[in-house]
């Protein structure tokens, strides 16, 4: 799997990719990350890349020029990347679209800065457009991050259990019940009783009992639909 990110500020994208489970990853080589500034094409002067909003507001717009440029380059490279724009005025990104998205060969993630992206580059190159929740961040490298780890974790061989996936929150409506760690006993505060014995029936219905109660409390939309 192949990631691109398109970005004016590859510096805070670079960081996350060297350490822990993404970095094993790369190293075998399941997956690639690599990046495309858009004032590299950029075909004024000073390499400028935005421009006021055009019908007045504040603040600028990252304009169309230097976007279609790069876009076109990426496109001739591979003319298979998918390529997904992030802002916060789209459809919520989901775990279901974790998964369907781990199946691509190459994504390439648009961030935008400033006021945002002029809108004429998203309807042409635009395969999908997400948001990562009702919030305004200073730019789109954060959320680019966060998909591309969730994507990452289904991409096969990445995770070394692939069974974690299985049990986490969001495979069904209910999130995932509480995790405990040796020491049974802690602080005079103790693991329930049925996590010890190894009774696995037991567990897995005190496990469900437990995701209910917290999908109830946390996400009481999400427990109705496991009602129903």
């Amino acid at each position: 799997m192949k990631f691109t990110f398109v970005t004016l500020f590859s510096n805070i994208v670079e960081g996350y990719f060297n350490d822990s489970i993404l970095k094993r990853a790369i190293e075998k080589n399941l997956l690639s990350i690599t990046y495309l500034d858009p004032r590299e094409f950029s075909n004024n002067k000073h390499s400028k890349v935005d421009d006021t909003a055009v019908g007045g507001g504040a603040g600028m717009v990252m304009n169309p020029q230097p976007l279609f440029d790069a876009l076109d380059s990426l496109r001739k490279q591979d003319e298979d990347v998918h390529i997904v724009f992030l802002t916060p005025v789209a459809k919520q990104f989901k775990q279901n679209d974790a998964k369907r998205l781990a199946k691509k060969t190459h994504i390439a993630f648009v961030s935008g800065r400033y006021e945002g992206i002029d809108e004429r580059v998203l309807e042409k190159y635009a395969d999908e457009v997400y948001s990562i929740g009702d919030y305004i961040l200073t730019g789109g490298e954060l959320p680019s991050l966060v998909m591309c780890d969730a994507i990452s974790r289904n991409v096969l061989g990445v995770l070394g259990n692939a069974e974690s996936l299985k049990i986490e929150s969001f495979e069904n409506e209910l999130l995932e019940a509480p995790s405990f760690s040796k020491p049974t006993s802690f602080n005079e505060i103790d693991v329930p009783k049925e996590y010890i014995k190894g009774n696995h029936s037991k567990i897995r219905t005190l496990k469900k009992s437990l995701s209910e109660c917290k999908t109830k409390f946390f996400r009481p939309e999400q427990f109705i639909k496991h009602s129903l």
